[in-house]
């Protein structure tokens, strides 16, 4: 289980990490922060630079601790509520398949955090090197998903379509 655990951790978090990093640095063929802020803005996060930001934070600093296997469920909060908005704002249109921009790989970046956020990190962590795996057992996945939940509903409040003021 725990080495089932790494690999999820690693390729969830490696690939959140560097989803985020097209926002923030332009890696990866991405459109940078200039380029992304752009974007937000035109879909309703404004100001886009700010909202850009936060986003790629999130998917950077939630993928990097979840591939280390850092503070628990705190990386799966992050990515969650980056991954709810999204969906309900980029992708819940375009059915399932991430190959018509669906929300098929959204959703795949929720679940392995999900239940990286249930099972916990494993042996093969930070968490457990530094013997936080045995005081963060005590913070249930739910509260994990709860506050993702909460910081997506939030964001997703703040939202501003284009037209309206």
């Amino acid at each position: 289980m725990d080495t089932a655990l790494l690999i999820l951790r690693l390729v969830v978090g490696a690939s959140m990490a560097a989803h985020g990093a097209q926002k923030l640095f332009g890696w990866f063929a991405g459109p940078g922060l200039t380029g992304a802020a752009a974007w937000f803005g035109s879909i309703g996060f404004r100001p886009g630079v700010l909202f850009a930001l936060l986003a790629g934070l999130a998917e950077v600093s939630g993928g990097v601790l979840l591939a280390l296997g850092l503070l628990g469920p705190i990386p799966a909060a992050l990515i969650l509520a980056v991954m709810v908005v999204a969906i309900v704002t980029v992708h819940s249109g375009h059915g399932f398949f991430a190959a018509n921009n669906g929300i098929e790989l959204p959703l795949l970046y929720i679940t392995g955090a999900t239940v990286v956020a249930f099972a916990g990190p494993g042996i093969y962590s930070l968490d457990h090197l530094f013997g936080l795996d045995s005081r963060l057992q005590h913070v249930p996945g739910w509260f994990a998903l709860a506050v993702g939940m909460t910081g997506a509903l939030c964001n997703l409040a703040l939202r501003r379509p284009v037209g309206r003021v």
